[in-house]
């Protein structure tokens, strides 16, 4: 199985999390990660759509890896699926590209569970959150793992950050379809 990490944060410099799921992902077999950033910097136009198409080629996951910014994708992730995705290619009668290959949404938030529940101060749950990949993967035809989140992220470390290396090791090394949503 062969999976694909894009990787996008506002504040790469301020990540401690990110950066150690990215690690995490990197030291796998059979994993390649691209970190929007630092391949294209904050310039929202600047993707090499026929590299990051490519990149796609062979993949049985495609990992989104992220923190949820005002309750959100990162802007540059944003841009990469308005300019990546194209008619043609992931969607539209011969875009098939994506099709098959299983979503897996990895979420850091800086706030705790509890704000992301029903109770919580935003009334809504990181599901709900998360629901335009949701619906963006099912659209072009990829089945969609359930989210994985890890709260109370901002200045995490020790053995938080270990747990949360741990978590995203696990769902990268779990069987194809292990957790998807219906």
């Amino acid at each position: 199985m062969k999976t694909l990490v894009i990787v996008s944060h506002p504040y790469p410099d301020q990540s401690q999390a990110i950066r150690a799921l990215q690690q995490t992902a990197q030291a796998l077999p059979n994993v390649e990660v691209r970190n929007l950033e630092t391949l294209y910097g904050h310039d929202t136009t600047a993707f090499d759509v026929a590299a990051e198409q490519k990149a796609h080629e062979g993949v049985n996951r495609v990992v989104y890896l992220f923190p949820i910014h005002w309750f959100n994708l990162t802007p540059m992730l944003k841009a990469y699926l308005n300019q990546v995705w194209t008619y043609g290619w992931a969607f539209g009668p011969d875009g098939k590209a994506l099709a098959g290959k299983e979503m897996q949404v990895v979420v850091t938030a800086g706030a705790t569970a509890h704000t992301y529940s029903a109770q919580g101060l935003i009334h809504s749950s990181i599901e709900e959150v998360l629901t335009p990949m949701k619906a963006s993967a099912f659209y072009v035809g990829m089945p969609y793992a359930e989210p994985l989140a890890f709260f109370e992220a901002m200045g995490a470390s020790g053995d938080k950050l270990t747990g949360f290396q741990q978590a995203l090791q696990a769902r990268l090394t779990a069987p194809l379809g292990d957790a998807l949503v219906a």
